[in-house]
């Protein structure tokens, strides 16, 4: 039987999709595998047809996406997901030691979830946090500078209940919670985000970029995402543009022949006018004042060009337009394409 996906599940999926450009709806995968996991607590069968169905593509193609990266989970994962670095500087520093000893702790193995449910273990390769190493994730949340005892009491209190404070970011929270922040959406809990602080290292590195004048250059965050007609034409000019020719001034001067006299005109090359080459030879050139060498080549070129557009958006074989259509629609009206309210749309997205 398949999963019924709750009404605020739905809800959400109608507004993630909204955030897109309607001719690029197919980038909200991502966030929706996340607010799948979010319910489910992995991506299951369901998860993945789900989203196939919402965004009118094939169950090959989403599920493609959900194995490809490793926070998206392909079978049940406790409450809170441990990831301790084992790659060569945590390693160095300790991390083997720490992963063996929470293994043994909990009697699970990697991609292992204890018996209640609660902590599910995983070796990671770097997590990003070098300068603090060794270091541990709990839900994505950092604990730096762990060694194999304070990693022992972090799984003791999670186990016990309690919720332990990160290192650096907000208070923890359930791989659930989580999912739903990475699907895009805030945290809702009062004070979360005002929780933990920067560590250390981390503002040297700020400091030293303010004495030493460093910043990022500048950019708008409001720049809108151009629809795939406008970069389309962006592109199209943009081509045209490149195979333009280069204006050369060309020489009036007459090409002198072997025995000093000018050369007769009329012929290929002979008699037109004539620019320098790299040596400083002047050279013949076409009616246009360009060598048919470069001529050639810019010809060439701007057939190649032509002949191998770049990739976009286009939707491969195996889309259902239809489906996307409907459900763009829905985005935007918050409804269900029928005025009804939302439906199941593993078993209703085939009699829309």
């Amino acid at each position: 039987m398949s999963v019924v996906f709750t009404d605020e599940t739905r809800e959400r999926a109608r507004e993630i999709i909204a955030r897109y450009p309607a001719d690029r709806s197919r980038s909200a995968l991502l966030p929706l595998l996340h607010l799948v996991q979010a319910e489910e607590g992995y991506v299951s069968p369901a998860g993945v047809a789900f989203c196939a169905e919402v965004l009118g593509l094939n169950k090959a193609q989403v599920g493609a996406v959900a194995t490809f990266y490793t926070m998206y989970k392909r079978k049940p994962t406790g409450d809170f997901l441990v990831s301790v670095c084992t790659n060569t500087m945590c390693n160095v520093l300790g991390g083997q030691e720490v992963y063996d000893t929470l293994a043994e702790h909990l009697g699970v193995g990697h991609d292992e979830t204890t018996a209640d449910g609660t902590i599910t273990l995983e070796h990671a390769e770097c997590l990003a946090a070098c300068d603090y190493g060794p270091v541990m994730t709990v839900n994505y949340d950092f604990f730096d500078g762990v060694d194999a005892s304070t990693a022992v009491g972090v799984v003791d209190e999670l186990r016990a209940g309690g919720r332990p404070m990160p290192t650096r970011g907000a208070r923890l929270c359930t791989l659930k919670e989580m999912a739903v922040q990475l699907a895009g959406f805030a945290d809702e809990r009062d004070g979360a985000v005002a929780d933990g602080g920067p560590g250390e290292p981390t503002l040297r590195g700020l400091r030293l970029a303010q004495q030493h004048g460093v910043s990022v250059p500048g950019f708008d965050p409001n720049t809108p995402i151009r629809s795939k007609a406008e970069a389309d034409k962006a592109a199209a000019e943009a081509k045209a543009e490149a195979a333009k020719p280069a204006p050369v001034e060309a020489s009036t001067a007459p090409v002198k022949g072997g025995d000093g006299a000018s050369a007769p005109t009329g012929a290929a090359g002979v008699g037109e006018p004539a620019k320098p080459d790299a040596a400083g030879t002047k050279v013949p050139t076409d009616d246009t004042g360009t060598a048919p060498e470069a001529a050639d080549a810019r010809s060439a070129e701007a057939a190649g060009v032509a002949a191998n557009p770049p990739a976009g958006d286009g939707k491969p074989a195996g889309d259902e337009a239809g489906a996307q259509e409907r459900n763009l629609t829905e985005a935007k009206a918050g409804t269900d394409a029928d005025g009804a309210g939302p439906a199941d749309a593993n078993e209703t997205g085939a009699q829309k």
